[in-house]
């Protein structure tokens, strides 16, 4: 899970840390709330798609998720 202090947004820290991930592990895939407009938007702009979506979280949760991943 990636969280950035909301304090610390727009600042270049969650695009830092996505890039070295992605460095390390090409193609990667990340789980977004899809509740989450913003967080949405960020991996788009990171050059990420939308591959899936689920309805529950990892523990069957009522939290709907969409699966993206990176094309870079």
């Amino acid at each position: 899970m990636l969280f950035v202090d909301p304090d610390f947004h727009g600042r270049g820290i969650g695009r830092q840390l996505v890039e070295h991930v992605q460095s390390e592990r090409p193609g990667l895939i990340v789980e977004v709330n899809e509740d989450n407009p913003g967080a949405v938007a960020f991996y788009e702009r990171l050059g990420f798609e939308i591959t899936g979506r689920s309805d529950l979280d990892s523990e069957g949760n009522p939290h709907p998720l969409l699966f993206m991943k990176s094309t870079r």
